[in-house]
Formats: structure tokens, C-alpha cells, sequence
């Protein structure tokens, strides 16, 4: 008998916990959409709003008139073993520390 009051009072638990979960989640949602007046978040209420609202940009994501960049910062494009290992070599001799012959270190 005992067992079946755990069973009970655990899965009243479970179900709230996932109906206070679902409200959360609701609730989160309309408050993400709701806007804020300036005069609210420059008096200190609702801080996430008012850090995200004074948004600025990372430096490195301005050219050089200050406007956001539009194109991908990064593009990757496949190469072969050897053309990247010619490349790393080529970087490394050409390097300013690089000051013994190779034929001299092997």
C-alpha cells in the first residue's frame, strides 16, 4: 500500500513539475516579445533588455567606414594533403625566426 502512495504523490510531482516547465516556457516567450519603453531600462529595471537594446557591434564585424560586414567571415575550401602541407612549409621558411637550411637540420 505504501508503495502505491509513492507512485502517487510522485506522479503528482512529475505532472507539475511538467506543467510549471510548459508555463515557464509560455511565459518566457511572451516576455521576450513584449518591448519596454526607453524610460523603463534606463532606471535599471529590466536589465537584459536594456544591455541588449544598447547593442553594439564587435569591432571586428566593421569595415572600415564603421558598417556591418554582410558577407561570411570564414570560407572554407577543400584542398588536398599536399598543397596544405607545401602552404605550412612555405609559411614556415618564410618565417623571421627561420634562419637554419633545412638540409643542415635533417
Amino acid at each position: 500500500m505504501l508503495h502505491l502512495l509513492y507512485i502517487l504523490a510522485f506522479t503528482v510531482l512529475a505532472f507539475m513539475a511538467v506543467g510549471n516547465l510548459i508555463r515557464n516556457l509560455i511565459m518566457f516567450s511572451f516576455d521576450r516579445e513584449r518591448t519596454y519603453s526607453n524610460n523603463q531600462s534606463s532606471s535599471g529595471g529590466f536589465g537584459y533588455y536594456a544591455a541588449r537594446r544598447q547593442y553594439a557591434p564587435h569591432p571586428e564585424l566593421l569595415d572600415s567606414a564603421g558598417n556591418m560586414i554582410k558577407e561570411p567571415l570564414l570560407v572554407m575550401r577543400s584542398i588536398n594533403v599536399e598543397d596544405a602541407r607545401e602552404q605550412l612549409d612555405a609559411l614556415y621558411e618564410s618565417s623571421p625566426g627561420q634562419k637554419i637550411d633545412r638540409s643542415e637540420g635533417a
